[in-house]
């Protein structure tokens, strides 16, 4: 019997890189990371830094613990990526939103090795060739986009991998801004609070990405993750925290108007 495939995970130390690669030693792939020899950056959002506390070098030890594959290299170096490509099956990227354009030079490096049966991009959140928004969100939609096309026009095996909201996101603070914990007092509303969003945690996310590479049906698809009992609006979401807590929040609604036109102000 074939042994599981071999997956590469570039960005294995970011909010979801982390858990792709322990859903990965879990599942019993032979996991490897790409690491560069630099110290972990200490300018993290306050939100990020509340769902993922422990730091690189933190992760980096979990990894060797866990018998993670090491490998030493640069995605600026293209042959040292390429070295880490042929050694691998699957490639899953999980760079974040400022870094999208960058898998360009992930894709030369996958067309050069010739090995890899799959390639994830960085995707992870909504559908960007079925969901439009407003600028400054619109700009990653189109460049996700665009990666996508590219990995087409080489024949690059692919699955895009859709999961929506992640909890750690959305729900530690009820999407408020500038806390990280749930409020107590009050909340603002955008909208009428009544669209249903499909949440997800960062775990999961690892467990059903590595479940989709390890699924031939998901080859050249895009894959979304909807959890049924997870599908809420965030009215929905407020009354579940205020019914353990036991407090009623005073509530604001911010109307659509005033959302676009603050945004656009920034």
């Amino acid at each position: 019997m074939a042994g599981k495939d071999r997956i590469l995970i570039l960005g294995p130390t970011g909010a979801i890189g982390r858990h792709i690669v322990w859903a990965s030693v879990k599942a019993g792939n032979p996991t490897f990371v790409l690491v560069r020899n630099t110290p972990g950056s200490n300018n993290r959002v306050n939100l990020v830094k509340a769902a993922n506390p422990e730091t690189k070098e933190e992760l980096i030890e979990s990894f060797k613990n866990s018998g993670v594959n090491l490998i030493q290299g640069d995605m600026n170096d293209h042959e040292s990526l390429v070295n880490a490509i042929k050694q691998v099956d699957v490639v899953i990227c999980a760079f974040g939103r400022l870094l999208i354009e960058d898998q360009l030079k992930i894709i030369a490096a996958i067309k050069e090795a010739g090995n890899v049966k799959r390639f994830f991009p960085s995707e992870f959140g909504l559908d960007v060739d079925r969901h439009d928004s407003v600028d400054p969100v619109r700009e990653v939609f189109e460049e996700k986009a665009r990666i996508r096309r590219i990995i087409e026009a080489e024949g690059i095996p692919y699955t895009y991998l859709c999961c929506h909201a992640f909890t750690g996101y959305f729900l530690r603070n009820l999407a408020q801004i500038d806390i990280t914990v749930p409020p107590r007092d009050k909340v603002f509303i955008l909208g009428d609070g009544n669209v249903k969003g499909a949440f997800v945690t960062e775990a999961d996310v690892g467990t059903l990405t590595i479940e989709a590479a390890n699924d031939p049906n998901a080859l050249n698809k895009t894959v979304h993750i909807r959890l049924p009992k997870n599908y809420l609006t965030i009215n929905e979401i407020i009354s579940l925290w205020e019914n353990k807590i036991g407090k009623t929040l005073e509530k604001t609604y911010v109307s659509e108007e005033k959302v676009l036109k603050d945004i656009k102000g920034r």
